[in-house]
């Protein structure tokens, strides 16, 4: 990424949401201080300041923020300014009260907590618009000013809106997507339960209703929400290009938000940016952090992209909100770094006394300088200063994991055949059993071109199209390996069952068609026979018809006794897998075993718990990219979803850097000859890590390239 788009050049960003507002003026001279011994260079100021900013309508108050913005530039911290339409102030409920978000029982949201407005009020867009014009006319040309943050965390908590707005704008959504009633009721399938529209002014939204809401209607609805939500922000951030030149984010929530489709929402930033918290119940949190950060690194194109928040220890909103451990949050920032991330943000700068997240976590907590946690925070500061050349790095995966958000919104209706089937569950295992095989990954969506990797994994592609079946056709035809999980091209686009039956539009690839689930019942296991292998299962089987494909695994017991359970199939140049059962991490370690070597692939070897990252900076300048206010911005997510797999493969003079992070209570080795960039240490061909404890080397080994296959 070159130098006009990274707000911070040459520079790893470190630092968080600063709320000044809550404090008494010489409480931010204390603040700034503390922040340059913690090494902080970037904050985000404004998120949720819209009611100090316009004190009623139309009357603005920017004494305070002027003087923060040069306190902070003179004190060398720069700002990412946020446009604060995420929190409306109580005086535009009280003049707007139709502005006010509807839930799908009729419930009017109330004032008090936040992202409460119907998002399509249009009292609501325009007072949105004109903060975000004032803000810019007047901070554009503001030194301190590097970068743009429109709203806060899209659809969270506020996605559907059952306004009479909203209403009024789904019509006209579904005007523009159908063109006509017929087409319409085609797509929807509305001849079942007598549902057929003859008026467009008599078609819902599918709020609460005696029995489940037709499936395809909400399925437009969701991808209709997101559409809503991406209008909003294309408003806020066209007014401020009016008058700014800085690059404009919005913070996603990458596999913890369920409202926003972010293959689509990469095209319209100019840096892709995320939150990622740690789920406390998951003892294996670090996982799901590292499948985060491979999927915001790969709706961003591969480029580097920001970590906007995270926690440095308990957050508020769960159950059991568990403290990070000693080393703990270090551990997870360096995942990020070794996953693409060149800025490493928290939520927030100082603790709150007051309100909803006084028991968050932060920088600077409650117990002052002298904790635990701001001693780990300044640590980190120093050492993510040292590793300003790692910025821009890119990663490189022969593997691909397909991400659909319209699957998701799918597979999670209701009424599908079995409740314990998940297209979360599905997703994490599948990514853990290459994580724990140290298997590099993208994510891609299913109509991306894969040429480039040599193995491509669907855990949950339920709802796949015709189009993206035709091009994982080709790409098994082309050489490629193809591993697809249960569940698979069961509905197309409108949640309709595909001609022919369940999985056809795979059969050509993968040699198979399913007649029938069979799924369990809670509790209920049953086995499979694989390649000498006895795997146990449970929740998911399926009665398969055989197209062509050899059966390497037969079930043992349970609804598809004795019957195919996975499969493989030679097409073209390349091969396909089918997986038709719910398969643990460990059922799924032999299965995965055979993928590889059809692929050519070898897990690294790496110890039980040891994550290894890699980063490949060029030696020489980067190709300017193009400035924010010339890039193209994409309608539609159709080829614009993957990363570039084979991005740089030719580049020479390229640095190796190795980020290396050990989750283990106990000390592992790691072969890997460089440079130490936190101890400037030479490492003569093997470094020891002891447990809980972080590492990132500058290579001295020769580069060798992956070849594509």
């Amino acid at each position: 990424m070159s130098s006009e788009v990274w707000p911070l050049p040459g520079a790893i960003a470190y630092g968080g949401d600063y709320n000044p507002e809550q404090w008494p003026r010489h409480v931010w001279d204390e603040d700034v201080t503390l922040m340059r011994e913690a090494g902080v260079n970037l904050v985000s100021v404004g998120i949720f300041s819209w009611a100090k900013l316009e004190i009623e309508e139309g009357v603005y108050d920017f004494t305070w923020l002027d003087e923060l913005l040069d306190l902070l530039h003179g004190h060398g911290i720069a700002v990412d300014l946020a446009t604060p339409s995420v929190s409306p102030p109580a005086w535009f409920f009280a003049a707007y009260p139709q502005a006010r978000a509807i839930d799908a029982d009729g419930v009017v949201m109330g004032f008090g907590s936040r992202g409460m407005a119907s998002h399509a009020s249009p009292e609501y867009r325009s007072a949105i618009v004109q903060m975000a014009d004032q803000l810019a006319e007047r901070y554009a040309s503001h030194p301190g000013v590097v970068m743009w943050h429109v709203h806060n965390e899209y659809g969270v908590p506020v996605g559907e809106d059952f306004s009479e707005a909203s209403v009024a704008a789904w019509r006209n959504w579904l005007q523009h997507r159908y063109q006509s009633l017929e087409n319409l009721n085609a797509a929807w399938g509305t001849a079942f339960w007598g549902q057929y529209y003859r008026q467009w002014d008599h078609v819902v939204a599918p709020a609460r209703t005696p029995t489940v809401v037709n499936p395809a209607m909400k399925l437009d609805w969701a991808r209709f929400t997101d559409d809503q939500l991406r209008e909003c922000y294309r408003l806020e951030r066209d007014a401020i290009r009016a008058h700014a030149t800085q690059p404009i984010t919005t913070n996603f929530m990458a596999h913890q938000s369920w409202n926003t489709d972010l293959w689509k929402w990469a095209q319209e930033v100019d840096i892709v940016s995320d939150d990622h918290y740690l789920w406390s119940p998951d003892p294996d949190a670090h996982v799901a952090l590292a499948l985060s950060a491979d999927l915001t690194r790969s709706v961003a194109g591969g480029r580097p992209w920001i970590l906007m928040e995270h926690s440095t220890s308990a957050v508020n909103w769960q159950g059991q909100n568990i403290a990070k451990r000693p080393g703990e949050m270090q551990r997870n920032a360096l995942t990020h770094l070794g996953r693409g991330a060149d800025a490493i943000m928290f939520f927030q700068w100082r603790a709150s006394r007051s309100g909803a997240e006084k028991f968050h976590s932060a920088m600077l907590p409650h117990a002052g300088p002298s904790s635990r946690v701001f001693r780990e925070v300044t640590e980190l500061g120093h050492r993510l200063g040292r590793l300003g050349e790692l910025q821009g790095g890119r990663t490189r995966a022969e593997v691909a994991v397909l991400y659909d958000w319209e699957s998701l919104w799918a597979q999670d209706l209701e009424w599908r055949p079995s409740d314990d089937l998940a297209f979360r569950e599905r997703m994490r295992t599948y990514y853990e059993r290459l994580w724990r095989d140290g298997i590099a990954v993208d994510f891609a969506h299913p109509s991306a071109d894969l040429s480039g990797y040599r193995l491509v994994v669907a855990p949950a592609s339920y709802l796949l199209t015709a189009a993206a079946a035709e091009n994982l056709t080709r790409y098994v035809a082309d050489g490629g390996t193809l591993l697809v999980s249960c569940f698979a091209a069961a509905v197309d686009e409108n949640d309709a069952v595909h001609p022919g039956g369940f999985g056809v539009p795979l059969q050509t690839a993968l040699g198979v068609s399913v007649q029938e689930y069979l799924p369990m019942r809670t509790g209920e296991t049953c086995q499979v026979d694989f390649n000498g292998h006895t795997l146990t299962t449970d929740v998911w089987t399926e009665d398969l018809t055989l197209a062509g494909a050899e059966v390497l695994g037969h079930y043992r017991g349970g609804p598809a006794d004795c019957a195919p359970a996975i499969t493989r199939h030679r097409h073209g140049s390349g091969t396909g897998w089918y997986v038709s059962t719910r398969l643990d991490l460990a059922g799924l370690t032999p299965v995965f075993q055979a993928a590889y070597a059809d692929a050519g692939l070898t897990p690294a070897g790496h110890p039980e718990g040891l994550e290894v990252m890699r980063r490949y900076v060029r030696d020489e300048p980067d190709t300017p990219a193009v400035a924010p206010t010339e890039r193209p911005r994409a309608e539609h997510a159709s080829t614009e979803h993957a990363p570039t797999a084979d991005a740089d493969r030719e580049a020479t003079g390229t640095t190796e850097y190795v980020i290396a992070v050990n989750h283990r209570p106990d000390a592992a080795t790691l072969k890997v000859p460089g440079t130490d960039l936190f101890t400037g240490e030479l490492i003569d061909g093997e470094l020891t890590l002891p447990g809980g404890s972080t590492a990132v080397v500058r290579t001295q080994e020769p580069i060798t390239h992956p070849q594509p296959r």
